[in-house]
């Protein structure tokens, strides 16, 4: 009677044992097949703005390279348009932005619809100075409102600071649109987001005068060193004048005014000076 009894024991503990054993299994199955797979949503200039991959667990497609001015001093880089010119040229160094704060450009929208827009370049202004925005830059984020990056900085002195590599989506405008002549540009990538043109820009930041760094609607401007390196760093890309615009201009919410101060008839004077961008 008494070894009945345990093994009458023995069965129950088993069956529980195996009980767990498929509960953990199907669950963890589950987890992977249905759980989060989410990437994280990039914030610029505190817009939420939409990174989420439409199937984060496979390697996505890549757009093709832009098509933008690159340092030689990193392979990560590359020259891709042949220009012709002043002689002009930079001092040019590489800082990395944190993986964290720049993402891949997509290939189709959160509808999955395919994304094909001509590349844009969005031009912005720091501030504060270019050490206070690289060091925000290169800090890891993982709470999507503090992400935020720009391809390239031009300091004050004309230095061009490659940020985040050309190829790669930069978090500069969120909450944005580009009017363009065939109508409003801008890709929704999730779609509980707003859509923006980061998929499509390459967003370029001149460090702020110090009287600028305020919220007041205008500064005493950017130094000729630093239109000068705009000029060259543009004039190597295959963006047309056309599609060269302002964060202010792009942005839906109103509220951003960058980059203030600008002249742009100085700018485009030494960008007509590259017989490619001549009229």
């Amino acid at each position: 009677m008494g070894d009945h009894r345990w093994f009458k024991i023995g069965v129950y503990v088993g069956t529980f044992c195996l009980a767990m054993v498929i509960t953990v299994v199907l669950a963890t199955t589950y987890k992977m097949t249905f759980g989060p797979q989410v990437a994280a949503a990039p914030v610029v200039d505190g817009d939420i703005e939409a990174a989420v991959a439409t199937t984060p667990l496979a390697p996505e497609p890549q757009l093709a390279s832009p098509s933008l001015a690159s340092p030689s001093i990193e392979s990560g880089f590359m020259y891709t348009a042949d220009y012709r010119g002043p002689t002009y040229t930079p001092t040019e160094r590489i800082e990395l932005a944190d993986p964290s704060n720049y993402g891949e450009r997509y290939t189709v929208d959160a509808n999955g619809q395919p994304l094909s827009h001509d590349y844009l370049a969005v031009l912005h202004e720091t501030v504060w100075s270019a050490n206070s925005a690289i060091n925000t830059f290169q800090t890891y984020h993982p709470r999507d409102e503090d992400q935020s990056s720009y391809h390239t900085i031009i300091d004050r002195d004309g230095t061009v600071i490659y940020i985040v590599p050309p190829d790669k989506r930069a978090y500069g405008a969120g909450n944005s649109v580009f009017d363009g002549p065939n109508g409003p540009e801008t890709a929704l990538t999730n779609a509980q987001f707003s859509a923006s043109v980061n998929n499509f820009a390459y967003h370029i930041s001149l460090v702020t005068p110090s009287d600028g760094q305020n919220n007041g609607p205008s500064h005493s401007g950017y130094t000729d060193a630093q239109y000068q390196s705009l000029a060259w760093l543009l004039a190597r890309t295959t963006i047309p004048e056309e599609r060269i615009t302002t964060h202010a201009l792009v942005d839906r919410s109103g509220s951003r005014q960058d980059p203030r101060s600008f002249n742009w008839p100085h700018f485009l004077e030494y960008l007509h000076q590259y017989p490619s961008r001549q009229a």
